[in-house]
This record gives C-alpha cells, sequence and structure tokens, in this order.
C-alpha cells in the first residue's frame, strides 16, 4: 500500500487498515513528506515563538467520513507532561516523550542534524500528532499500539528526511512499554 508517501513501514499499514476498518483508501496528495521536513526546517530557523502544524498526509476509507491525519511542528518543552495525567492519552516510553489514546496520538522527539544549523547545540523538537477523526474505537492497548505504530512509522521517516542524529532517539520499530499513568 502507498500511503503518506511511502513511509508506513509494514506494520503500520497493517495497523491503518485495522484502526479504519478497510483496505481501500482514498488518494491522498503525494509530497506531505517534502513539505513537512521543508517546512519544519524553516519553522527551525525561524525560531517562531507558535510555528505552525504541518500536514503529512491524510488517510481515510474510500466514501466515508473517518480519517487518520497526521501533523508535524515544533514544540516547546512546557508541552511535554512530564508524566501528568492527560485526559484520554496514555504515557509510552518511546522517543522523548509518547501519550496515545483511542483518538489521538503524540509522539515527541528531539533531533540535531546539519539541516538544522545550530541544532548540535539546541536540538529542534519536533512532535509528531497522529488524530483519528470520528473514531469510535475503544480505549484499549491494542487501538493505543496501533496509533503509536503508524505515528512511528511517519516520524521515522520524518527524522530520516531530516538526517537528524540517531534517528532522534527512534529504535527501528515502536517499543510498546506503557508507563504508570
Amino acid at each position: 500500500m502507498r500511503q503518506c508517501d511511502d513511509t508506513l513501514s509494514r506494520d503500520a499499514a497493517r495497523a491503518l487498515e485495522e484502526v479504519l476498518r478497510t483496505k481501500e483508501f482514498d488518494d491522498s496528495p503525494t509530497g506531505g513528506l517534502e513539505r513537512s521536513t521543508a517546512g519544519l526546517a524553516a519553522d527551525y530557523a525561524k525560531d517562531e515563538r507558535r510555528p505552525p502544524t504541518h500536514r503529512l498526509c491524510r488517510a481515510s476509507p474510500a466514501a466515508a467520513s473517518s480519517a487518520i491525519v497526521l501533523r508535524f511542528r515544533l514544540y516547546r518543552d512546557a508541552e511535554l507532561t512530564r508524566g501528568s495525567p492527560v485526559a484520554s492519552l496514555h504515557p509510552y516510553a518511546m522517543g522523548v516523550e509518547a501519550l496515545s489514546g483511542p483518538r489521538k496520538a503524540r509522539l515527541y522527539t528531539r533531533c540535531a542534524s546539519p539541516r538544522l544549523q545550530g541544532s548540535d547545540r539546541h536540538p529542534a523538537r519536533v512532535v509528531g500528532e497522529l488524530e483519528s477523526t470520528w473514531s469510535t474505537l475503544p480505549d484499549t492497548a491494542p487501538v493505543r499500539e496501533a496509533h503509536l505504530t503508524i505515528l512511528h512509522s511517519v516520524t521515522l521517516a520524518v527524522v530520516r528526511k531530516l538526517a537528524c542524529e540517531n534517528d532522534a532517539g527512534l529504535d527501528a520499530k515502536p517499543v510498546f512499554k506503557a508507563l504508570p499513568e
């Protein structure tokens, strides 16, 4: 399946099929990986207080209103929960911080890259966000892990495209270690 600019691993593609309950998707525009990473690099250079969000892709079943939307932006450390509870999101030990639930997931990373001038001293803080619109999925570990599988795969493609050192601390495959809430 060619979805999300080929950023989905085989496991992530299966997870997307599971959460959207289909194997057929509407076509989404291509070029999201290039646009998102170029936007993140430009945002890092500007050091804006509220940088914009860059949509990488939207996957939806043919003729349905539900969808998975994947976005990326820069974040400030104050956004990290650091173990504080977040409504309907559960913490996982992945990246700097990972949270997942039945309707959304977030994966925070730090990136030092030759593409981002000064990131060797001040790494770029990149967050990937997955939103499942019109979701009726239950709040279970398999659903949370499916969302993280999709988000991890796309985030890994983003940090590799940005040339982040050590893949911004992400393992080649997602590791699901739930943290205490």
